[in-house]
């Protein structure tokens, strides 16, 4: 049975995780929400030095835990973009270090293509399906009409709509990560406060976020100006109702429009309340079959890296040594990387 050590260091999060045969056999996690939680975001080369910092530790804990040593295992897998490009380079020379010393293959990975087969973990495929890809550093609407066949249907113009989530947070005095205290007020609130969504052409699948937090950052100045309070809880359900709305609405148009059996939710905003149970009203309306995933691979993780790379193993998607990072690599082009 062949073995995978995945390494996943994209964002503010270092993993390592271990597969044998498809099973997961170890999935470590160093989170770094609680450092950059003061900044009321990712800094960038604080979350670098601190991915150096923990690869070494959960290498070794992942191993540990899968009861297998590195001459083990068959393939290197490693998340190539996209991503923050220091965070991405730490995992990348791991990864590229350990292939070398034990000279097995280096396998590339789209980190999108890891948060939509991440829903494997929780349910089977069915093609032609529509992935709804939402995170703090994604917005997408991607078709997939058979296996690692990634067709981007809409994507942002500008902010994502977790990044949305935060710059609000922070806007609200709330903590970094944004989403789940915004999903949490916004359920003791009542949409009060009037807010749109931007004026984009009807028919259009893509997104745009950045007039919706702009709309809230001046609401709640002029607030503050006219001496009035902020009622928290409605400004909160105020804004996701809008920001929400608009991922449900694109997402059951493309699903019309692309005639797809299945819907599949990928990426840390998958875990907002609110969005999954829209998700799930609209689906079941339309008698599509729906997947979720659980909420520990919504967060970024290496065993989502892992799933994706046994099939780029069987199909022998192998890296040069001299690979590099690609902070903005598109999900359509996940097997170009020379």
């Amino acid at each position: 049975m062949t073995r995978i050590l995945a390494i996943e260091s994209s964002c503010d999060e270092t993993a390592v995780a271990i597969t044998e045969g498809g099973k997961l056999l170890a999935n470590v996690i160093a989170t770094q929400v609680s450092v950059h939680e003061k900044y009321g975001g990712v800094m960038p080369e604080i979350a670098s030095r601190l991915h150096a910092e923990n690869i070494t530790v959960c290498l070794n804990e992942a191993l540990a835990k899968s009861h297998l040593a590195l001459s083990d295992i068959d393939a290197f897998a490693v998340t190539r973009g996209p991503g923050l490009i220091g965070c991405l380079h730490v995992g990348l020379q791991a990864a590229k270090t350990l292939a070398m010393l034990y000279q097995k293959p280096l396998i590339p990975v789209h980190h999108l293509a890891g948060h939509i087969y991440a829903n494997e973990y929780a349910g089977n495929f069915i093609y032609p399906l529509l992935c709804v890809v939402v995170s703090g550093g994604n917005t997408e609407l991607v078709v997939m009409k058979g296996d690692l066949d990634f067709a981007i249907v809409g994507e942002t113009m500008d902010d994502a709509v977790g990044e949305c989530y935060d710059k609000v947070a922070r806007v609200l005095g709330l903590p970094y990560p944004g989403g789940l205290p915004i999903d949490q007020h916004a359920k003791l609130g009542q949409p009060t406060y009037e807010l749109h969504p931007p004026r984009m052409p009807h028919d259009t699948l893509d997104f745009s976020y950045s007039g919706l937090k702009t709309q809230v950052i001046n609401l709640v100045n002029t607030l503050k100006m006219k001496g009035e309070p902020v009622r928290l809880d409605d400004m909160a359900r105020s804004f996701q109702d809008v920001a929400i709305k608009m991922v449900v609405d694109r997402a059951m148009r493309a699903a019309k429009k692309y005639a797809v059996k299945q819907i599949v939710l990928a990426g840390g905003v998958s875990a907002n309340s609110h969005l999954r149970e829209r998700m799930k009203e609209e689906s079941a309306k339309r008698k599509l079959d729906l997947i979720i995933p659980p909420l520990w691979c919504t967060t970024d993780n290496a065993a989502m890296i892992a799933k994706v790379a046994e099939r780029l193993y069987e199909r022998k998607v192998f890296a040069p040594l001299t690979l590099g990072v690609d902070p903005n690599w598109r999900i359509d082009e996940w097997d170009k990387f020379d």
